[in-house]
């Protein structure tokens, strides 16, 4: 493990938890996969991450992705970038023991793992329900409508528009008991992301998927839309476990 000293930790160390990561959600599990680095310890306060150029290839991300994260990371405070021969990101020095405090007090009190996971069921299947059924005239409206505002959305609002789009999904699904179910489930889920930041990178690449899920629904393109489902699901679990962790 790297001292104090500003040695880059070691790669035998990082590897298990640098693994690369998949395609669909590059940025949301490479930043997930760095604040488990940090979190568990395997870099310590005043460390230094592997350089770009190595922390990239071992994620399978372009630098220009990893240099979001690494801005991420930063902001929140967790890092900070020193320029020089011996430069590089280093983690900072964890003084608050209550850090994340309220989001692992509703963690305590949560089954995140049970959560997520039937979010993800729950939102996949309306999502195949809708592109199966076909949408009425009006329905499309709703679903394009409701796109159309998170597209739009001021950055305070942007997490209540977006429960509305996927809520008008699940209420479209044709099945009452689903989106009953799902306004319950979306309501923890938003407990824990109102204890996370609001990252643009992200909320830009959910922007794409929101576009792809309405796009595959609205072409009944069932296979598409229940992909499109799980991978937008998948990128704010990858979220939620890595500032958790």
């Amino acid at each position: 493990m790297a001292e104090e000293t500003g040695e880059p930790a070691s790669f035998d160390l990082l590897l298990p938890a640098l693994r690369p990561v998949r395609a669909g959600n590059g940025f949301e599990e490479a930043l997930e996969r760095i604040l488990q680095v940090i979190r568990l310890g395997l870099v310590p306060g005043g460390g230094r991450l592997p350089a770009e150029r190595e922390l990239a290839a071992l994620l399978g991300i372009s630098r220009v992705t990893l240099r979001e994260v690494l801005k991420v990371l930063q902001d929140e405070g967790l890092t900070e970038s020193r320029r020089g021969r011996y430069g590089g990101t280093f983690v900072r020095p964890r003084t608050d023991p209550a850090d994340g405090g309220e989001l692992r007090r509703r963690m305590a009190e949560t089954d995140i793992e049970d959560l997520l996971l039937f979010r993800e069921v729950l939102e996949s299947g309306a999502a195949g329900l809708c592109a199966s059924r076909g949408l009425d005239d009006e329905g499309a409206d709703r679903l394009r409508t409701a796109l159309a505002a998170t597209h739009e959305a001021p950055l305070p609002h942007y997490r209540r528009l977006d429960t509305l789009l996927h809520l008008t999904l699940a209420e479209l699904s044709g099945s009452p008991s689903l989106a009953a179910r799902y306004a319950t489930v979306r309501a923890g889920v938003n407990e824990l992301l109102d204890c996370i930041p609001l990252l643009v990178r992200n909320l830009e690449h959910s922007q794409q998927q929101h576009t792809a899920l309405v796009e595959a629904v609205l072409a009944r393109d069932e296979e598409t839309a229940r992909a499109v489902a799980r991978e937008h699901c998948a990128g704010t679990a990858a979220l939620l476990r890595g500032f958790l962790a």
